[in-house]
């Protein structure tokens, strides 16, 4: 069985784990002071050209989240989002155990824009009695969205700009980063996206770690204290040297790019033969996350020898499924895919 189902099938890049076993028997300081983590945090920051940015290696990403949003809100504020947004739809309620609501916006293509921003500040504001209902107090959004489409830089400066004129600050999801970046219809890169966000965070549980995402903070209004937070939500790892040694890797020699370009391009194969094969799609999507939308029968004959991720039912007779590439992603498990799709 050839797994396509999602983009954390395999373990770490092998650099990663030749690293690991190379430095095992060091001794190094813990909860991330070592000598790793600082250079994982300069090749970041290098990476961001910004040497201001803070940079902090936590284990998940929704432990990078309910830390992220649990640090900058007060007690009285919830954060907007869409509503495919990982935080509401995926995380079993961790932004509302902290207490905080998440104020979802409707979206068709997983994308929240800049007037569902100003829509719910002004509804907040114009309320007879404001203090009675949840404020509004930071932006979330995904890059690429949980169903793989991607952002233009005018739109996400536009929610900049709405951002800015409600003093809202905004939280990017990266935890595919290096796919949004990688997407042939990408227009942003990494220093562009440092410049736009508050917070974000660089992926490495989907993107080639064994585990861990990289929090960026950008903000200096945000920075103060986050080491207390991440102690406090159970992220902070005391042989955090582990973080290090990965980010260090995937940033050296421009390998978090290579890695994920490579699933770009097995995802577009699969795309392409989609097309040609005339099968429509869910939602059109430029990244490693692709949406076809299959008859009862095409599917089942898939499934035989691929184990694909069902999205959503679209009537009695048809079925939207997940095909997920990943960096580990073998481009002859694409090509069986690939004849298999051909013979339907």
């Amino acid at each position: 069985m050839i797994q396509f189902q999602c983009d954390y099938n395999e373990g770490a890049h092998p650099y990663i784990l030749q690293r690991l076993l190379d430095t095992n028997m060091e001794q190094t300081v813990g909860y991330g002071e070592d000598a790793y983590c600082d250079e994982a945090r300069k090749l970041i920051q290098k990476a961001c050209q910004r040497e201001d940015v803070d940079v902090h290696f936590l284990v998940g990403g929704t432990q990078a989240n309910t830390t992220v949003i649990a640090h900058i809100l007060r007690p009285h504020q919830g954060v907007i989002a869409a509503c495919t947004g990982h935080i509401n739809v995926h995380e079993t309620g961790a932004i509302e155990s902290t207490g905080h609501k998440v104020l979802s916006m409707p979206t068709e293509d997983g994308k929240l824009a800049a007037s569902q921003i100003e829509e719910a500040m002004l509804e907040h504001i114009n309320e007879d009695g404001p203090e009675h209902m949840v404020q509004p107090g930071m932006v979330y959004l995904s890059f690429p969205t949980e169903i793989g489409t991607i952002y233009s830089a005018g739109e996400l400066q536009a929610i900049r700009a709405m951002c800015d004129k409600y003093d809202l600050p905004l939280f990017i999801d990266g935890a595919r980063l290096g796919y949004g970046l990688c997407s042939p219809e990408c227009d942003l890169t990494l220093p562009q996206l440092s410049q736009l966000a508050d917070v974000f965070y660089i992926g490495g549980t989907k993107v080639g770690a064994l585990f861990g995402e990289a929090v960026i903070i950008t903000s200096d209004a945000l920075k103060k204290d986050f080491r207390y937070s991440i102690k406090q939500h159970g992220g902070m790892l005391a042989k955090g040297r582990l973080l290090g040694i990965q980010f260090a890797t995937l940033f050296a020699d421009d390998l978090y790019f290579q890695i994920s370009r490579h699933a770009i391009d097995e995802a577009m194969r699969i795309r392409a033969t989609l097309q040609a094969k005339g099968i429509g799609f869910l939602i059109d999507s430029p990244t490693n996350q692709q949406f076809p939308i299959f008859t009862n029968e095409q599917a089942a004959i898939l499934s035989q020898n691929f184990l694909l991720s069902p999205w959503k039912r679209i009537d009695d007779t048809h079925v939207a499924m997940r095909i997920c590439t990943s960096w580990a992603t073998k481009h002859e498990n694409v090509d069986c895919l690939i004849e298999a799709i051909d013979k339907l």
